[in-house]
């Protein structure tokens, strides 16, 4: 099996200036292809190489949800527990009786936010992609999410996150990416760790995941967001990620390579993580509710995980199949693994998407139909 037509694709993407360069990794049949293309900058003869590690944006919570399942999984962690136990900033809750309302207009929260909550993301806080009045206190209060890292510490952050109210009540609904930051946070405080130890310690070592990590000296390719006039500059070789990071984003702070993300993938298909039962990473716990609420975000047929990632129920798209697994990151990475295929594939570039149809489904119909022939 070769997939020639599919690395011509992403070729041709980079011909015509969607990304400058671009790394694709895919494993079928026991092999693994990886193909580089491209440059590293516009305007620069850097090629991409097979090792340019990417800033993988929400890429990165798959990794924190195979973390977390082996804090859970070694009892460390109880996911019915009370969060506030840990994350004080978190208790005294109040809930907006409607998503829109005014600040002031809300009930106290009638439970409290667990450790699942977190996971799962059904913690009542998270994106908000409106005019509400609580996406714009989120943007003030340096909490919204976004295609960088967190600026703030992250006590700093969860105190000014914990001071706003909830979109929805605990449990009842879902909202994207806050609650994996979060989670990052409980994690370092439930062990004393720094989530980059716990990260290479129970993940990232074990797998042999050696260019998966929260900064690097070593220069960056250039990250680009889509302007009126081309490709801006969204953090540059030097920017962000080149120093140690004052919160270790779990919802979106990773660098990783297209051979690494492909290795988690490729360790959940084959139920190789260390002391973690793939069925536990890619159980659907979430109510008829939850799953309703979370398919606004996610499209229909979906469901969010166990592992942190987004999992497949009943095809929507001719690309997708029962069971099929991974995520997409904004800043223009995308990772799944597809058992009913035996394929894990990965594409990453450094273009940030601008919304939900400006993905990769070119990249996932030509992956599906290279093995699906």
């Amino acid at each position: 099996m070769t997939f020639t037509e599919l690395f011509a694709l992403v070729d041709t993407h980079v011909a015509e200036g969607r990304f400058p360069g671009a790394v694709a990794a895919v494993r079928h049949a026991g092999t693994t292809h990886v193909h580089a293309t491209g440059v590293q900058h516009l305007g620069s003869a850097i090629p991409m190489t097979p090792d340019t590690p990417f800033r993988i944006a929400s890429l990165t919570k798959p990794f924190g949800g195979v973390l977390a399942q082996s804090l859970i999984a070694d009892g460390t962690l109880d996911p019915a527990a009370d969060v506030t136990r840990w994350l004080p900033e978190l208790a005294d809750l109040h809930v907006l009786v409607h998503p829109t309302a005014a600040l002031d207009v809300r009930v106290p929260a009638r439970g409290p936010v667990t450790v699942a909550d977190l996971l799962q993301m059904t913690a009542g806080f998270g994106l908000r992609m409106d005019a509400s009045p609580l996406a714009h206190a989120m943007w003030e209060q340096q909490v919204a999410p976004g295609p960088l890292p967190p600026a703030l510490d992250p006590d700093t952050w969860l105190t000014r996150l914990g001071a706003l109210p909830l979109a929805d009540q605990p449990g009842e609904g879902w909202q994207y990416h806050s609650g994996s930051d979060a989670l990052g946070v409980l994690l370092a405080r439930v062990t004393g760790r720094s989530v980059a130890e716990l990260l290479a310690e129970r993940v990232t070592g074990p797998l042999g995941l050696t260019d998966t990590r929260f900064w690097t000296a070593d220069p960056l390719p250039t990250a680009y967001a889509p302007g009126e006039d081309g490709l801006e500059v969204l953090d540059p070789p030097d920017g962000v990620w080149s120093r140690p990071p004052v919160f270790e984003s779990l919802g979106g702070g990773l660098l990783s390579t297209a051979a690494d993300v492909a290795g988690l993938l490729g360790a959940i298909a084959d139920d190789a993580l260390l002391g973690v039962a793939a069925a536990d990473v890619l159980r659907d716990p979430l109510t008829d509710r939850q799953r309703a609420s979370a398919q606004t975000f996610l499209g229909p047929g979906r469901t969010w995980a166990a592992g942190n990632l987004e999992l497949t129920l009943e095809v929507s798209d001719p690309w997708t199949t029962p069971g099929r697994f991974g995520w997409t990151g904004g800043t223009g990475t995308t990772g799944y693994g597809d058992p009913t295929l035996d394929l894990v594939a990965v594409l990453l570039t450094q273009r940030m998407m601008t919304g939900p149809h400006d993905g990769p489904e070119e990249f996932w119909q030509a992956a599906h139909d290279a093995v699906s022939r």
